[in-house]
């Protein structure tokens, strides 16, 4: 019996339980790596955020390969693409937006004028 296209595609776009419950073990691991870093108090105070934000990504990562099964095979390239140009573009967007704001900001505070000084010039 043999398969069509679309349960062909199903078939190969979807990990096995195995890699589910990998991704899950993977998952709690780093989450608990996360709590240990700042509960313990094991990790000097300065490097406590660069931990978290290493752990964080290395979530990420397993979040993406395990749950949404993004990667480099091709029937996952298409999802993997797409993923890449959507956080691109939030980069822009958000990059953007910082710039627009610390300019303005930058541009439209008060000098350090006083208000007698201020109210003389009127």
């Amino acid at each position: 019996m043999s398969q069509s296209a679309s349960e062909a595609y199903v078939a190969a776009s979807h990990a096995s339980m195995k890699s589910y419950v990998i991704g899950f073990g993977l998952s709690l691991l780093l989450t608990g790596l996360s709590f240990g870093t700042v509960m313990s108090g094991l990790v000097r105070d300065d490097l406590v955020l660069p931990a978290i934000t290493v752990l964080a990504v290395a979530q990420l990562v397993v979040q993406l390969v395990f749950f949404l099964h993004l990667g480099t095979a091709p029937e996952q390239r298409n999802n993997t693409t797409i993923f890449v140009l959507t956080i691109m573009l939030i980069a822009i967007i958000v990059s953007g937006s910082l710039w627009v704001i610390h300019n303005a900001n930058n541009n439209m505070m008060p000098t350090t004028i006083t208000i007698d000084r201020a109210k003389a010039r009127d």
